[in-house]
């Protein structure tokens, strides 16, 4: 598994490291039941304090993509294909509700919007 820390973000380093780890855990590049790195080795290994290590693997334990058993360590949890798709829409929906607040500031119209959405999805596909 392999976290990178940029200096540079404004995202707080905890936060990069759950973003990255959730990511790897959705594409399935970490298996449910597969061990973590201790939050010792991690924070060691991205030479950070064990208290940012800490927070990450507690708000990946809170969201349900890990699970911690004492003296053993950390692991992926099994994840629920519903459970994924539901967080991955709320992130969705909050994306567009900034989308939409910043198109209305600049005076972009709906159809417009619309106009550019489709766009950039066609282009991914």
């Amino acid at each position: 598994m392999q976290v990178i820390i940029s200096n540079n973000s404004k995202e707080p380093i905890y936060e990069q490291i759950y973003t990255q780890i959730k990511k790897h855990i959705l594409t399935n590049e970490l298996h449910a039941g597969q061990s973590l790195p201790s939050m010792r080795q991690l924070a060691k290994d991205l030479d950070i304090s064990v208290i940012t290590t800490k927070r990450a693997y507690e708000e990946l334990e809170k969201n349900g993509f890990i699970y911690s058993v004492v003296g053993k360590g950390s692991f992926v949890s099994e994840q629920d294909n519903k459970m994924i798709k539901e967080r991955k829409m709320k992130v969705i929906e909050e994306q567009l509700l900034s989308a939409i607040q910043n198109s209305k500031e600049i005076g972009i119209s709906l159809t417009e919007l619309k106009d550019l959405l489709k766009l950039l999805y066609r282009e991914e596909e």
